[in-house]
Formats: structure tokens, sequence, C-alpha cells
């Protein structure tokens, strides 16, 4: 069970970072993006290099959790995308709040699955 979660929410995050990633390249491009798009979160991407770099990184994080291809580093990119994306829909835009606590729930998941990889951040004196 436990194997079959973990696949699970490696998969979801992985499909669902590459697709946002790829949806938000139609918008940067000038075509409609394939899936709706919140008006408060492009509000929030007045540079459009902040946009290109964002969804490049969700692109590539996607592609990094679909194929189990250095999966911690993949999380530690997507964790501050993933918590913007949840403060967003939990403060201005209610209308992917579930998605968003599913992105956070199958993240929290994967990064306890990951634990030892992320221990040796919270060193406090850490020998070099």
């Amino acid at each position: 069970m436990n194997k079959i979660l973990f696949y699970i929410s490696r998969y979801l995050l992985g499909i669902i970072f590459l697709g946002a990633g790829i949806n938000g390249f139609f918008v940067i491009f000038g075509f409609d993006p394939f899936i709706e798009t919140s008006p408060e979160a492009m509000a929030l991407f007045e540079f459009h290099y902040l946009l290109v770099f964002e969804k490049a990184l969700e692109v590539i994080c996607g592609i990094l959790l679909l194929f189990n291809r250095y999966v911690p580093l993949a999380l530690a990119i997507l964790s501050p995308i993933i918590a913007n994306i949840f403060l967003l829909h939990l403060f201005l835009d209610h209308s992917l709040l579930l998605l968003a606590l599913v992105l956070v729930v199958a993240y929290l998941y994967m990064a306890y699955k990951y634990r030892e990889n992320f221990r040796k951040i919270f060193e406090k004196n850490p020998s070099i």
C-alpha cells in the first residue's frame, strides 16, 4: 500500500507540474491555454522573465518526477512553488483550492519519504 501511495504521489505531482508548465508556455507565447489559468495568478507575474523561469522549472521538475530522476532535487525546487500556489488559492482565488491541497498533501508525503535526503540541510553546525 505504501508503494502504491508513493507512486501515485510522484506521478500525480509530475503530471500536474508538467501539464501546468506546458500550459504556462501556451500563455507566454500568446496562445489560449488548454487549462484555464487563474487571472489572480497571472497578475502576479508582472515580469515576463519570471513566468518563463517558473514554468521552465515546473516542466523540468515534472519530467524529473515522472522519470524518477533527481527526485529530492525536484522536490526542493518545487517547495516554494507549491507554497505559493497554496497561499494564492487560500487567500486570493479559492477556485482551485482543492487542487492546491492535493499538491500540498502529495508533496508532504514525498518529502516525508525522502526525509533522509533532506536531513543534512537542517544541520546546525555542518562540517566542511
